[in-house]
């Protein structure tokens, strides 16, 4: 497959006219639109923007690589376009973008279009490539230029293969220094080829034999060899996502995020040369110390933690959503028995819910204390986070307790490796079947049962005696920050601080599941801003443009359905006006929520599972208050919208 298959004449624009990132954004979509590779257009777009939102794919020099890899996609494609005077694009050298290459990639299905989509990425990294494709004067000279230059590149990789061929099993060039690293990206598609390519050039430049293996969505390509490793000097490992690090314990490795391997390749190299890259001792925590942002900084403490906590909340959701909608319908489908004993389990549907919802609810805190505690100290430590998080239940610590124990649990592990780093070699095979597993299991036992449990338990009780005796007004100001809070970033650290604090107050400190105010304040503020965004656009036409409002309909489901997230591309192409709107409605109907004394016993569902809301009638107008405050000061504050 060729670039010529995916990029037709019909979506190229050699002078295209936008005054903005969106604008760009949305003409870039017409244009694939009008090659028939999409089946949903408005939901491409949705997507090109949340990529957008993970961080700009403006990679400098000018380009800018749009992309979204959706169920949306019929078939994959490109579509490019010239912005002679430039566009803001939030670029990573803060430049103007002139060059766009837009990107469709179907969710499922052959992956034999990205190998070319990596072949364009690595094209566009040449200046000169660049230059005579900005004075192209017609599509069909556009397309010869990257027909030939393709050609070339085709040649050239064919060349590297048998170059490759014949080096395998030898050494390297002696007189040159020699590096290795590993490029990925969450969506694989062009910045994982983008930085390989880079590297590779700056490589060549400073007079250094480098081999980048890429890890994108068609698998890892240019493999490191065992031999590869060995002779290294360092590795870089510039990734936005997990890869292999274990076959590089030993090594000086680097560890940075895929765009730093962009926008400064000279100073990732330049530092393994001078020595300055830690040694890599094999294990996450010695990652998570050495890992380096944008400016080369060493990762903070709190963003470790935060994502040591995410990855245990991640692994947690579907154990805490699965099992508590499905207690909900347990008391859904009993309804003749409420107010009785046996509420929820009074008929053999409603028994066989509340038992397997039950379970699985009941796993959420061990399952959030392992996870945590493997992100720390990787596999050895998920044993001894598991137990630690059932002692936390057990224990009367709860919630609380269980986080605990995953930190606990995944130091304890990376102890324990340093402790035993220098047993003999005969014994190195007892380390994880033996050592790491016994010793943490009794001192995760010991710690959790006579130094956590008892004042994290006293804690609970204060903590579940002061929400029970708060005022009215108190309450009603809890209610408002959570709800605000679910509606600042949509999905982000804030957003998830308020989701998690929730689900907590869902379990009690026994373990039982119970129905929670703070758990219906979070989630009617989530619901707040997609249907309070879908309001506005049928009140107020003129403040969206009708490739907007198209998305009426699909943001009312996704705010009823308690998915927060379809508001983030309107938040992205305007987050001055969006965010405050949606989270001072969102505010108000937490802090309603409270008043009223409404309270749910599911961590998700919307709508749908309002029939075991307490005082539902009124969660009901709660809703539609703030949603439709928010709709109003969004309409008032926006800016007319130019109408096609």
């Amino acid at each position: 497959m060729r670039i010529a298959d995916l990029l037709k004449k019909e979506s190229i624009d050699l002078q295209a006219a936008v005054a903005n990132k969106t604008e760009a954004i949305d003409h870039l979509v017409e244009l694939m639109a009008g090659s028939g590779n999409l089946n949903d257009m408005e939901e491409y777009r949705r997507c090109v923007l949340a990529r957008e939102n993970e961080g700009s794919t403006g990679i400098g020099e000018g380009i800018a690589i749009p992309h979204a890899k959706t169920a949306a996609v019929d078939s994959p494609g490109l579509a490019s376009m010239i912005v002679r005077n430039g566009v803001e694009y939030e670029s990573l050298d803060e430049e103007p973008a002139y060059l766009f290459f837009l990107i469709a990639a179907p969710a499922g299905g052959a992956n034999v279009h990205l190998e070319v989509l990596s072949r364009l990425s690595r094209m566009l990294m040449d200046d000169g490539f660049r230059d005579t494709l900005m004075n192209a004067k017609t599509a069909e000279e556009y397309l010869q230029i990257i027909n030939a230059a393709e050609a070339v590149q085709l040649e050239e990789e064919k060349k590297e293969e048998a170059a490759q061929t014949v080096q395998e099993g030898s050494m390297q060039n002696e007189e040159k220094p020699f590096i290795i690293g590993v490029t990925a990206c969450p969506t694989g598609i062009a910045h994982t080829y983008m930085a390989a390519e880079a590297l590779e050039n700056k490589g060549k430049a400073m007079g250094v034999d480098i081999k980048i293996e890429t890890n994108g969505s068609g698998g890892v390509k240019n493999h490191l060899t065992a031999h590869d490793i060995s002779q290294a000097a360092g590795i870089i490992i510039a990734a936005d996502k997990d890869v292999p690090t274990q076959r590089f314990a030993g090594k000086p490795v680097l560890f940075t995020k895929v765009a730093a391997g962009i926008k400064e390749p000279e100073k990732l190299i330049q530092t393994i040369l001078e020595g300055k890259a830690p040694i890599f001792q094999g294990h996450a925590s010695s990652a998570a110390a050495i890992n380096l942002d944008d400016e080369g900084s060493t990762e903070s403490i709190g963003r470790q933690i935060y994502k040591h906590l995410m990855n245990g909340v991640s692994h947690m959701l579907p154990f805490v959503i699965g099992g508590g909608i499905l207690i909900a319908l347990a008391f859904l489908f009993d309804m003749q028995h409420a107010g009785a004993a046996n509420f929820g389990s009074g008929t053999p549907m409603a028994a066989f819910l509340k038992m397997v919802g039950g379970l699985a609810f009941s796993m959420m805190m061990p399952i959030l204390a392992g996870y945590i505690a493997m992100s720390i100290g990787e596999r050895p430590a998920l044993m001894p986070g598991i137990v630690g998080g059932f002692l936390a239940t057990t224990g009367g610590s709860g919630f609380f307790g269980a986080l605990f124990a995953g930190f606990i649990a995944g130091y304890l592990i990376v102890l324990l490796k340093k402790v035993f780093a220098r047993l003999p070699q005969a014994l190195e095979g007892t380390k994880p079947i033996l050592i790491y597993p016994v010793l943490g299991l009794i001192l995760i036992g010991l710690i959790m049962t006579y130094i956590i449990n008892p004042p994290t338990a006293l804690f609970n009780v204060w903590l579940a005696d002061t929400l029970a005796s708060m005022t009215t007004s108190s309450r009603i100001i809890l209610g408002f920050i959570l709800g605000g809070m679910m509606s600042i970033d949509f999905g982000g650290p804030i957003n998830k601080a308020a989701y998690v604090f929730g689900t907590a107050s869902l379990m009690s400190a026994s373990g039982t599941a119970v129905s929670s105010g703070i758990m219906a304040s979070v989630m009617i503020g989530g619901m707040v801003p997609p249907i309070a965004i879908a309001i506005s656009m049928l009140i107020f036409k003129h403040k969206f443009t009708k490739r907007e409002r198209q998305s009426t309909v699909t943001n009312f489901i996704m705010g009823l359905s308690f998915i927060t997230e379809g508001a983030i591309p309107f938040a992205a192409s305007d987050p001055i006006h969006v965010i405050p709107s949606c989270a001072v409605g969102a505010a108000i109907s937490g802090a309603l929520s409270m008043f009223f004394n409404c309270t749910v016993p599911a961590p998700h569902g919307g709508i749908f599972v309002f029939g075991v809301v307490s005082n539902w009638p009124m969660y009901l107008v709660s809703l539609i208050v703030g949603a439709i405050v928010s709709a109003v000061i969004m309409g008032v504050i926006r800016k007319n919208q130019i109408q096609e």
